[in-house]
């Protein structure tokens, strides 16, 4: 197909990076033609440069691409760079990409806050893609540069959204529950996570609440201001594999009818759904009844991951609970990516 954007990945033997390569593989019109690993890996096949770890075989037609550096030169031809790169690596790399012309679309933190990049969950903030309108100009970039949250960040603000009349005149209180993937794969040795729970990841505390204020801004006179998200976060790494857990308490003095809000949840659809875009969930929102649920081994695929579930919603002595579960890998980090350029592609960005 002759009209298919043509993507490069950063990071792609990383865990986002493989399910991101997978994703692409059957994807109608985003075609994954480059991709790029550490200097050790470069000019190896990829198939012999992945420590491959996704269910199922390296998609046939990505097993012989040649890994290739991160420098501009070999990104140069394609229309999207898509990066999955550790944070530590990905400010430079990102920015001379960016500099010199082209779009990147990153799943890592640097420049995340900055006021003229967009932090962009689909469903939740897709208008303020409209600050592309303005980014070149502001920075002296020839090329745009676009940023995905947190993943815990990404699956919180999901049931944020639509109850965000009553979250920014409330005190809200989340503990996330966070699996070990979240750290990447070699990131947490089995004898310290095995049988146990460790209740600090760094810096994770400060982002999730900071980016949810940007998350649900609004943008005015061509710049986002934030919202009034009061928000105390505490962040917990457990022994599970996939699936990030938020447990919100929402502090309100407003008259809540558990039914509707229920009712708010399961009807909430966006810009993705509107358009029927191919990595959009039908339903963003999965509202579960049951008092155990969600739960990660039955709930984090829910909607092949893009979806959040939500659970035990309760009122109770002013205090609204929800309990958020989703796909770190997934909705927080390789499929919003590539909705977000399937919402690009949609407006016109790409």
């Amino acid at each position: 197909m002759a009209d298919k954007i043509k993507v490069s990945l950063l990071g792609s033997t990383g865990m986002v990076g493989q399910k991101m390569v997978k994703m692409l593989a059957k994807h109608p019109y985003l075609e994954l033609v480059k991709v790029s690993a550490s200097p050790s890996k470069i000019g190896k096949k990829y198939k012999d440069a992945v420590k491959w770890i996704e269910q199922g075989d390296i998609p046939e037609e990505v097993q012989d691409l040649p890994i290739v550096s991160t420098n501009y030169e070999d990104h140069k031809d394609v229309d999207v760079v898509l990066s999955a790169l550790p944070n530590e690596l990905a400010e430079s790399i990102e920015l001379e990409l960016v500099k010199n012309g082209k779009i990147v679309v990153s799943n890592a933190s640097p420049f995340r806050m900055d006021p003229d990049v967009p932090l962009i969950n689909p469903e939740i903030n897709w208008e303020h893609l409209e600050l592309l309108k303005f980014q070149k100009e502001r920075k002296g970039w020839k090329g745009i540069l676009v940023k995905n949250p947190n993943c815990t960040a990404a699956i919180m603000s999901m049931p944020i959204k639509p109850l965000i009349e009553i979250a920014t005149k409330s005190k809200i209180i989340i503990t996330t529950l966070q699996a070990v993937s979240g750290a990447g794969y070699n990131g947490i040795s089995f004898m310290a996570i095995e049988g146990n729970i460790i209740p600090y990841i760094k810096g994770e505390e400060d982002k999730i609440a900071k980016e949810l204020t940007k998350l649900n801004g609004k943008l005015e006179n061509n710049q986002i201001i934030p919202a009034n998200l009061d928000s105390t976060v505490t962040s917990i790494r457990v022994p599970t594999r996939v699936g990030h857990m938020g447990v919100i308490n929402i502090v309100t003095n407003e008259r809540i009818n558990i039914e509707e809000i229920k009712k708010t949840l399961k009807n909430f659809k966006s810009l993705p759904q509107q358009k029927n875009l191919p990595t959009a969930p039908k339903q963003p929102i999965i509202v579960r009844d049951e008092e155990d649920r969600p739960q990660p081994i039955i709930d984090v695929n829910a909607e092949s991951g893009m979806a959040v579930t939500v659970g035990r919603i309760r009122h109770e002595n002013n205090v609204l609970r929800l309990v958020v579960l989703g796909d770190n890998l997934v909705r927080g980090a390789a499929g919003i990516t590539i909705l977000t350029v399937e919402v690009m592609k949609e407006l016109g960005y790409i």
